[in-house]
């Protein structure tokens, strides 16, 4: 199954996805997918593995880390699909990150490695944008780099985790205007899942609907207003994003 959450009415919903990729309420009511306002499909936590991926630490010039490089991101990050994310003004340098994204789905503390697969409700996409421009180093990304408003789509939906036979044997890819210029594997991961659910788990409680963006392979791209960016997940969800300038996101707040 798959399950998301769209503005309706001014109220946010919960709807399901059927194989149309439209949206489906409670009563039978399909929405099609273009004409639905999709949102972040849950609330939580958001934790994010930088250099997790060991092509990506190699096209930084990095070794692949010995632990876990974790940090969070704020709410106001978040996105939902078929939306737009602004580049800031007079920066030399963003680009995307698809990330198969983990979603807790129950409480988890001091979970095994052995167990940690059954703290998994479901997966997503998530495209994390960086802003080079302003990083101190790769192992310590900061709020000028990863926390601005937008910088974050999620979604489409939370496919459940039964219907995801092998998380780490998934194709990503990234497109910038229809033309591939990311594609990787989650069997690439340096510390897969299990490793990070219990590693997590041991430093504080994990919630339902808490995120585990699990990082990013090599194949980077700066990015330009004007451009559409589709990061997907094989068996998972084709999650589309829109670049904008600064000051044209700035009229949106009114």
């Amino acid at each position: 199954m798959k399950r998301a959450r769209i503005l309706l009415n001014g109220e946010l919903t919960k709807v399901t996805v059927n194989d149309n990729l439209d949206a489906v309420l409670a009563d039978g009511t399909v929405i099609a997918q273009a004409d639905a306002d999709w949102q972040p499909p849950c609330d939580g936590k958001i934790f994010v593995l930088a250099i997790n991926y060991a092509d990506h630490a190699a096209e930084l010039s990095f070794k692949a880390p010995d632990e876990p490089l974790v940090f969070l991101k704020a709410p106001n990050t978040l996105l939902g699909h078929n939306k737009n994310t602004y580049r800031p003004d007079n920066v030399d340098y963003m680009h995307y990150e698809c990330e198969l994204v983990a979603i807790i789905g129950k409480t988890a503390k001091n979970v095994s490695r052995e167990n940690a697969m059954d703290y998994i409700g479901g997966y997503t996409v998530g495209n994390d944008y960086a802003i080079r421009d302003y990083l101190e180093n790769y192992y310590r990304p900061n709020l000028r780099v990863k926390s601005r408003d937008t910088c974050t789509p999620v979604g489409p939906y939370i496919v459940d985790a039964n219907d995801v036979a092998d998380p780490h044997n998934l194709t990503l890819r990234t497109y910038i205007n229809g033309e591939l210029k990311q594609e990787g594997s989650t069997k690439d991961l340096v510390f897969n899942i299990p490793y990070l659910v219990e590693y997590l788990s041991n430093i504080m409680t994990l919630e339902p609907g808490d995120m585990i963006f699990t990082g990013t392979p090599e194949g980077l791209a700066d990015v330009k207003p004007g451009d559409e960016i589709v990061t997907e997940v094989e068996g998972v969800g084709r999650l589309v994003n829109h670049i904008i300038s600064e000051s044209d996101y700035l009229k949106t707040l009114g």
